[in-house]
């Protein structure tokens, strides 16, 4: 435990509130809460009184348990890097903005065919009086741009937090008090990570519905394009969602080392990572040379659903095995 831990097990230890506890070292109620989530320290004198108040010694409060972890000769111990309060704060700080551009780019691909679509619905419905040629060459076109744009997007964000990437590989202890302030910043924004996955989840399934429903009913071919898009539009917002979620949690976990950043979960995800550089590669080869040679555009799409459910699969293989 951290001194602001043991403060408030001390503290609870005595039946005394915050305010009493306060009271007692003649500070206001805001400091003690300060102290015991690890947002500041209290001065030396205020931890003298802390030890007679508490009636334990000051090594025992200022000692942090993690300490002991430390095996003197042992040069492991000495190799683990240490993570500051300042780069904690600017980590977090980073994976905030990269919750929106990243997500903004993920959402960009899954619509990047939308142009595609109408512009070839709209010319085989005789709605533009341009060739099907034509239309697919400006549909893909703009389908490249806006992947560019997107593709920007990564490498922007992903240069920011380059920085940080020791943080998924290698083990690392926090200095003192980063751990507190963490775990009250996750437990603070969790609501509202629920919130975003649950309506995340929810537009993925309702998209659906209104393409299904077309093909059951026999709508016309322009009727059932125009639902095609409306269903990517559901699943971009619903992983826009996801992602930015995924990414402000992460970071947390990343710094608390749970979830999938323990010590097996890195191992995973180092060699989930090495499967995904080439797995995707090969499905979008597969991809344009399927759509090219057959030009069925409007049909082709579905590998990508299929080869994305097929990766969580082999992603989700990789860490059984891991364990």
């Amino acid at each position: 435990m951290i001194l602001g831990e043991k403060i408030m097990e001390l503290r609870k230890k005595n039946g005394w509130s915050q305010e009493e506890l306060a009271g007692k070292l003649n500070v206001s109620r805001q400091s003690v809460s300060k102290w015991e989530s690890a947002m500041s320290v209290p001065e030396l004198d205020k931890v003298l009184q802390l030890s007679e108040i508490f009636e334990v010694s000051t090594d025992y409060l200022l000692k942090d348990d993690k300490e002991e972890d430390y095996v003197p000769g042992n040069p492991e111990s000495l190799s683990v890097r240490k993570v500051t309060m300042e780069e904690a704060q600017e980590f977090i700080k980073l994976r905030r903005e990269a919750s929106f551009g990243i997500p903004a780019g993920v959402a960009a691909c899954i619509l990047s065919p939308t142009p595609l679509f109408l512009l070839l619905g709209m010319s085989e419905t005789k709605r533009l009086i341009i060739s099907e040629d034509i239309a697919g060459g400006i549909g893909m076109a703009l389908l490249l741009l806006i992947v560019a744009a997107a593709v920007g997007s990564f490498i922007v964000f992903g240069m920011k937090l380059g920085k940080y990437e020791w943080l998924e590989r290698e083990e690392f202890d926090l200095c003192y008090g980063i751990e507190g302030m963490v775990k009250e910043r996750r437990e603070a924004e969790a609501p509202f990570f629920a919130k975003q996955i649950a309506i995340g989840v929810s537009l993925c399934i309702l998209g659906a519905a209104p393409f299904l429903l077309l093909g059951a009913v026999g709508a016309g071919e322009m009727v059932e394009m125009v639902g095609l898009v409306f269903l990517l539009l559901m699943v971009a917002a619903g992983v826009f969602l996801l992602t930015s979620a995924g990414l402000r949690k992460g970071a947390y976990d990343q710094l608390l080392q749970t979830g999938e950043y323990t010590r097996e979960g890195k191992e995973a995800s180092r060699m989930i990572s090495k499967i995904a550089a080439v797995y995707w590669c090969v499905v979008t080869a597969i991809y344009v040379g399927w759509s090219l040679l057959t030009w069925n555009w409007h049909s082709t799409w579905i590998l990508w659903p299929v080869a994305g459910i097929l990766f969580g699969a082999i992603a989700g293989l990789v860490k059984l095995c891991q364990k």
